[in-house]
């Protein structure tokens, strides 16, 4: 489905006024199309991404015990509120014969976050195109977010961070979430 901005600008602007805001407001004019850029731009950008494309375009023979990326900055848009969750992931995997860039491994956990999506499906996702696409012994992403929906409205715990943890392939558990830095936030 291709993004219609003029479309979704009209609504922001509609949802303005159906909470009592003058779209027209200096502090407010323009905001219909600033929202709209942003999520076709970037909030929503990562449905445009072929993640199997990515990582098989990126994919070279190698072999390594383990490839851990660390805090990879990340920010995603929480489909129940549209708000925000900002934080870090960690991907990790066993290859047994394919390894791909660490930049690959960075698009690949932004074209997850880069949606209207859940925290847990982004690292879900992310194991579940490592392994489709290189066939590692395992792969891991910790994912470790800020949610403005905890923050900003209902519960305001300023400071509250949710921790998920997605594995697949065989492996010892616990030395993967030791690998992952799991808990340890």
């Amino acid at each position: 489905m291709t993004p219609d901005r003029r479309a979704a600008a009209r609504a922001i602007d509609a949802f303005l006024v159906a909470i009592g805001r003058d779209p027209e407001d200096p502090a407010l004019a323009g905001t219909g199309e600033r929202v709209a850029d942003a999520f076709i731009d970037d909030l929503c950008a990562g449905y445009d991404v072929d993640v199997d494309r990515l990582l098989t375009e990126n994919a070279i023979d190698g072999r390594t015990e383990v490839v851990i990326l660390r805090d990879v900055a990340i920010a995603t848009t929480c489909p129940h509120h549209l708000m925000t969750a900002i934080g870090t992931a960690t991907i990790a995997f066993a290859p047994r014969a394919k390894v791909v860039g660490i930049g690959a491994l960075a698009r690949l956990v932004d074209a997850y976050a880069r949606r209207l999506t859940l925290q847990e499906e982004i690292g879900e996702r992310v194991v579940e195109s490592l392994s489709r696409a290189l066939a590692p012994a395992w792969a891991g992403c910790r994912i470790v977010l800020a949610h403005a929906c905890m923050t900003a409205r209902g519960e305001r715990r300023h400071g509250a961070r949710v921790e998920t943890v997605a594995l697949a392939g065989e492996c010892d558990r616990a030395l993967v979430y030791r690998t992952l830095g799991a808990g340890s936030t």
